[in-house]
């Protein structure tokens, strides 16, 4: 009975994480260059189950012979891994704002393959979004709307004199007569990659190091536009609701557990 508990309570808190992730991609649905999460659920290691015993033979001497019997396999619970992104081209949208840039992906060489702009973060380490959601700061540098430096291709942060620019489809940057490449990375699976912050992902401990798009695909930058978040809110309502649903399922069944239990303890255990 005990091990009923334990595998309606895994449910639950499988469930429960399950929630959150969606609740947390239904929040940021708005949110431009969001790469909705993906949680992967696994069960438990099967276990198999045997019957260890013995059967007596008849003879003068009254032998037992121990017998192991295979009874069968058994799952006793699941859980959630790990929660993925999903770096599929989100919509892009007008906005006719000078600073918005879009990433729009052309035929990428690898499946799980992306392209992202590099951005410097508060500790001057390199990062990467497709949030391009950006704007001139007081000094002139292009920086993202959390105040991150935009930088170029040679990794410096781009300057503009807070003056009016404009950008190419191949990502280059013109203002006052000088031309600057904005830093485009491309990454061959994008999966090697974790969230780190306001819409910025780091490569994992073991991942490939990112390298320059230009060379690898044929990217392109839209000014004026923003790409919109990939998360589908019909869809994810649809799954909050039966992920609610199997939540509520596995706490009736703790429940009806919880009952047999309490009926075993008072009342078939009573001693009259």
């Amino acid at each position: 009975m005990l091990r009923g508990f334990y595998t309606a309570a895994s449910g639950m808190m499988a469930n429960q994480r399950r929630q959150e992730t969606l609740s947390n991609n239904m929040s940021n649905a708005y949110t431009p260059g969001y790469k909705a999460d993906q949680g992967t659920m696994r069960a438990f290691p099967e276990m198999l189950l045997k019957e260890i015993g013995s059967k007596q033979i008849p003879t003068a001497n009254g032998l037992n012979l121990p017998i192991n019997k295979t009874v069968g396999s058994l799952n006793t619970g699941v859980y959630m891994q790990e929660t993925v992104p999903d770096f599929s081209q989100g919509d892009v949208r007008e906005t006719g704002i000078g600073t918005d840039l879009a990433l729009i992906n052309g035929p990428l060489p690898d499946e799980n393959g992306a392209v992202f702009f590099n951005v410097q973060n508060e500790n001057g380490e390199l990062r990467y979004t497709r949030n391009g959601n950006f704007t001139v700061d007081g000094e002139g540098f292009l920086t993202t709307n959390q105040g991150y430096y935009v930088l170029d291709a040679n990794g410096n942060p781009v300057q503009t004199g807070g003056m009016d620019f404009n950008v190419a489809e191949d990502g280059t940057l013109t203002v006052a007569g000088r031309a600057i490449p904005l830093g485009l990375s491309y990454t061959a699976n994008a999966n090697q990659l974790i969230k780190n912050g306001s819409g910025l992902f780091e490569p994992g401990e073991d991942a490939d190091a990112l390298v320059n798009a230009r060379t690898t695909t044929n990217v392109k930058v839209q000014q004026g536009a923003l790409e919109g978040s990939n998360v589908d809110p019909a869809k994810t309502m649809t799954e909050m609701m039966n992920t609610y649903r199997s939540f509520e399922m596995n706490q009736r069944v703790l429940k009806a557990y919880d009952q047999s239990l309490e009926k075993a303890v008072t009342e078939i255990a009573r001693v009259r």
